[in-house]
């Protein structure tokens, strides 16, 4: 399976939407920026930011799993 890049929206410092697939993001970061600069919100252009992230993995369980770890007995 392919990792997909996820992504968070925030405006200001409150998430808008988290773990966003790229085409899901597309249209929501479209849809704000058009919102925000037609409507009269408390929310400027400027305030609008993104987090691009990489997916975790996820091992059989849906936990994540990091190969670096040492094995515990």
């Amino acid at each position: 399976m392919k990792d997909e890049t996820i992504y968070h929206i925030y405006a200001k410092d409150r998430c808008l939407y988290n773990c966003l697939k790229e085409e899901e993001f597309e249209v929501k970061w479209e849809q704000l920026n058009a919102m925000v600069g037609l409507m009269h919100t408390d929310y400027k252009v400027e305030d609008l930011s993104y987090i691009k992230c990489p997916e975790e993995k996820s091992g059989g369980a849906g936990g994540s799993f990091d190969d670096n770890l040492e094995t515990s007995y």
